[in-house]
């Protein structure tokens, strides 16, 4: 967008340059039409020339005047150009600058991500391992605990039986295996 954007300044640069030029050109022009007309006007005055050369010259002074009056408004129309292309062109470099401050802004923010996301990791990471040894330590403390108590189990069971294995006591099955006679 900004190559655009030069290039349309570029492009309106040139053609305010060839508008001058011509400008310049019909002002060159305006300036001998007028001297011309000024010279016809004086020589008028001084030599008084019969009727016939009179009304040629007030034809040709016509002339001139028409002449100068298209000029004068070929080069007001040229000038209202110029100046439209002047406030086009201002309002370009104007758009170009504030696009290359928020081209400058965005690749601050881009230069700065990595740092944003670093932190917000390590932030994060903080609250997952403070977690994680709060864990630790739960299960180290419940490992304990069931240590304890298997070992209270065993002992006992130990005491409760002097084999070390309680075994099921069986039923008197010899008394009821009496041979009859």
């Amino acid at each position: 967008m900004i190559q655009t954007d030069a290039l349309k300044t570029h492009q309106l640069k040139t053609e305010n340059t060839r508008l001058q030029g011509e400008l310049e050109i019909r002002d060159q022009l305006v300036q001998q039409l007028s001297q011309e007309l000024f010279r016809l006007v004086k020589s008028n005055t001084t030599a008084a020339p019969g009727p016939e050369m009179s009304e040629k010259h007030k034809a040709e002074v016509r002339k001139l005047r028409e002449q100068l009056q298209t000029v004068e408004q070929q080069v007001g129309q040229y000038q209202e150009e110029v100046a439209e292309r002047d406030a086009e062109v201002f309002q370009l470099r104007q758009s170009t600058h504030e696009l290359t401050d928020r081209a400058r802004m965005l690749e601050q923010v881009v230069q700065e991500l990595p740092n944003v996301y670093r932190k917000k990791f390590a932030e994060r990471l903080t609250t997952v391992r403070d977690r994680v040894s709060q864990l630790q330590k739960e299960n180290r403390r419940l490992h304990a605990e069931l240590q304890s108590v298997s070992y209270r189990l065993a002992v006992r069971n130990r005491s409760a039986s002097p084999s070390g294995v309680e075994l099921p006591s069986l039923p008197n099955f010899g008394a009821t295996l009496q041979p009859q006679i």
